[in-house]
C-alpha cells in the first residue's frame, strides 16, 4: 500500500491475491476488466475489441489510417467493422486499402503509438469499473468475520470509501427488500435445507417476511426443521446465506425478480 493510498502491484499478484477470496470464474472476470482487450501486440488486442467502439473511434482518422488498421486486423473482424462505419467514409476506406503497396515500418510504428495512447487507454479508462464496486463484489463473497475485519481496517483509513462499498453491497438482510412476488419466486428455487439454515442466522424481520409468504403448513415445517437443527457454525450459515443471495442475483439476472438497491430509490437489476 503505498503512502497515498493506492494499491500497487503486478497482475500476478493481484490475480494471486483475488484467489484466495474468490472462484476462478470470478477471478477471470475482474483480471479480464484489469488487462484491457487480451493480445500481445496492438492488432491482436484491437481484434479484441467490439467492432462498434472500435468503429466508433476510426470514423473521426484519416481514411488512409483506418485502411492501415483494417489490413493489420483480422478479415473477419475488419468486415464487421467496416459494416458499422459511415457507408461513404468505409468506401473511401475500401479504396484506400485497393490502391496500397506495403505500408513503411515507421508508418506502422506511428499509427501503433497513436492507437495505443489516444484509443486503448480511454478504452481501459472508460470500460473499467468504479473500485468500489469491484470491491463491494469483492467483500459479498467474504464471510461475515472477514467482511467486518475488512471494513473495520479501511474505514480507519478511508471512512468515505468504507461508506460507499457499504451502501454497494448486496447483503442476504437486503432480501428483505423483495416484492412478494420475488419472494414467491426465491422460495420456489431455493434448496430447502439452505433455506433453513441461512434463515438460523437472520434477523427476526426478515425470517417473518418468508413465513410469511409460505403456506400455514410450510413454514411450521421450516419452524420445526429449524429448531431439529440444534447449534449451528456461524460459517455454515454464512455459506448458505451466501447461497441465497448468489441465487436472487441469478434470478434478477434472468429477469425473473428485482432487487433493490441499498440506497432505496432506484430499482436495479444485478
Amino acid at each position: 500500500v503505498s503512502t497515498v493510498g493506492s494499491l500497487n502491484g503486478s497482475f500476478e499478484t493481484t490475480e494471486k491475491l483475488l484467489a484466495r477470496i474468490l472462484p476462478p470464474d470470478r477471478v477471470n472476470v475482474i483480471m479480464d476488466e484489469i488487462r484491457g482487450p487480451a493480445g500481445r501486440t496492438m492488432w491482436d488486442k484491437l481484434g479484441n475489441v467490439n467492432e462498434v467502439v472500435l468503429a466508433a473511434y476510426l470514423k473521426n482518422e484519416y481514411p488512409q489510417t483506418v485502411a492501415v488498421v483494417l489490413q493489420k486486423i483480422k478479415p473477419e473482424h475488419a468486415a464487421r467493422v467496416l459494416g458499422v462505419l459511415p457507408e461513404d467514409f468505409a468506401m473511401e476506406v475500401v479504396m484506400r486499402m485497393l490502391r496500397m503497396e506495403s505500408v513503411q515500418k515507421e508508418i506502422l510504428d506511428k499509427v501503433e503509438q497513436t492507437l495505443r495512447i489516444e484509443f486503448m487507454n480511454n478504452l481501459a479508462r472508460t470500460s473499467r469499473r468504479d473500485s468500489h464496486e469491484t470491491i463491494a463484489d469483492i467483500f459479498n463473497f467474504l464471510d461475515r468475520q472477514a467482511e467486518s475485519r475488512f471494513l473495520a481496517a479501511l474505514e480507519e483509513r478511508n471512512r468515505d470509501s468504507a461508506e460507499r462499498i457499504r451502501a454497494l453491497m448486496f447483503t442476504f438482510e437486503d432480501l428483505n427488500k423483495l416484492d412478494p412476488g420475488g419472494v414467491q419466486t426465491l422460495l420456489r428455487n431455493v434448496d430447502k435445507d439452505k433455506l433453513g439454515l441461512a434463515l438460523k442466522g437472520a434477523s427476526d424481520s426478515l425470517r417473518d417476511m418468508f413465513f410469511s409468504n409460505m403456506s400455514e403448513r410450510a413454514a411450521k415445517i421450516l419452524r420445526e426443521d429449524m429448531e431439529a437443527m440444534g447449534p449451528v457454525r456461524l460459517r455454515d450459515v454464512d455459506e448458505a446465506q451466501m447461497a441465497m443471495v448468489n441465487l436472487a442475483k441469478d434470478l434478477a439476472e434472468a429477469g425473473e425478480i428485482l432487487l433493490s438497491d441499498n440506497k432505496g430509490d432506484d430499482e436495479l437489476i444485478y
